[in-house]
């Protein structure tokens, strides 16, 4: 059986695809607050690397409005195709790319709305659209599931959560190990790590993308109470503990840190939303992270310029893109470099 080769988001993408906000019915927040975000975080994905390497972009425009906004952002930079999708949590809609042998291969899921709560038109057909763009064959993985639900270390070890995968609202009657069979033929892991839920007021049932995200191989990092008020407060500390008692498929012991998250972050309506720092993207050299306007965001950066020493770790606002659930791992899906990834990055 040819080897499957999926490495760690940190090696350079070889492209990353997104698709621009396009209806102003699907987001709280107005798109003249939602686009300038989404244009400065595409913009700094989309400089040079310390020695001139460039990340490809990929940016889908469902409507000529969008179109014109995305061209005025980000001119010649990136390419800009127009094409019918629904919302912009490509994550989700699009497919997990892998290597197998020498071909791109597309892992695409059931997309049932993250339990029936989001049916948009356009968003179970754009991720045979991004498959078909980047060269892919198409493998069909049985199950409902979502590209944010998992996360991979790039030797062997996936993580995800049982609030999601295991939810009655996708996969019904399926147990937790008839999940993680599925999961490993999809994938080619060894092992499948399970963290027991994700953070309060994420709709999308506790994606692995807001709670804890590999730096490297055997080095996790996940996120800390900040203020008295945190409503993640239960959830980061269970989280904490439950990592701290994992090994990886290597049988390394996870090395854990914490960084500070961004504390109580409120909508108009005074509701929680589900803010997080590790919803970041990798660019060329580059990590580039959601940040909130909140005071613990300083504090955040610092941690992680220390753990990725060798790249540009910069926050970028996302208040506005928050407000419709997600940030900007959530609104990308990205084809894998090349290289393996198992030194300090």
């Amino acid at each position: 059986m040819t080897t499957i080769h999926l490495p760690h988001e940190a090696v350079t993408p070889h492209r990353l695809y997104t698709c621009w906000p396009a209806k102003a019915e699907y987001w709280p927040a107005p798109l003249s607050e939602v686009w300038p975000e989404f244009a400065a975080f595409l913009q700094a994905l989309l400089r040079p690397g310390a020695t001139g390497e460039r990340l490809a972009v990929t940016v889908y425009a469902a409507t000529g409005e969008a179109e014109a906004a995305a061209r005025q952002a980000l001119g010649s930079r990136a390419e800009i195709l127009r094409m019918p999708y629904g919302d912009v949590w490509t994550r989700d809609t699009g497919p997990v790319f892998l290597r197998q042998g020498g071909s791109l291969q597309a892992v695409r899921f059931t997309h049932n709305g993250w339990g029936g709560k989001y049916l948009y038109p356009g968003d179970t057909q754009i991720g045979q659209t991004i498959a078909d763009h980047a060269g892919a064959e198409t493998i069909v993985g049985d199950l409902v599931a979502e590209g944010g639900a998992f996360e991979f270390d790039g030797e062997g070890t996936l993580l995800t959560t049982r609030q999601c995968l295991l939810n009655p609202n996708r996969n019904p009657g399926l147990s937790e190990a008839e999940v993680e069979a599925r999961i490993k033929a999809a994938f080619g892991v060894e092992k499948v790590l399970w963290i027991d839920e994700g953070m309060v007021a994420d709709h999308t049932d506790g994606h692995i993308d807001n709670i804890v995200r590999f730096v490297r191989p055997g080095v996790v990092v996940c996120q800390a109470p900040f203020g008295a008020d945190d409503p993640q407060t239960r959830v980061f500390a269970d989280i904490r503990r439950q990592l701290e008692r994992m090994r990886d498929a290597r049988g390394r012991k996870l090395q854990v840190h914490a960084i500070p998250g961004p504390g109580r972050v409120l909508d108009e309506e005074g509701e929680i939303l589900p803010a997080s720092y590790l919803n970041w993207v990798y660019g060329a050299g580059s990590v580039i992270v959601p940040v909130y306007g909140t005071a613990s965001e300083n504090r955040a950066l610092r941690v992680l310029r220390r753990l990725f020493p060798d790249r540009r770790v910069a926050g970028s606002p996302s208040r506005a893109i928050l407000t419709g659930g997600g940030a900007f791992h959530c609104v990308t899906c990205h084809v894998p470099g090349e290289r393996q990834c198992s030194e300090p990055v």
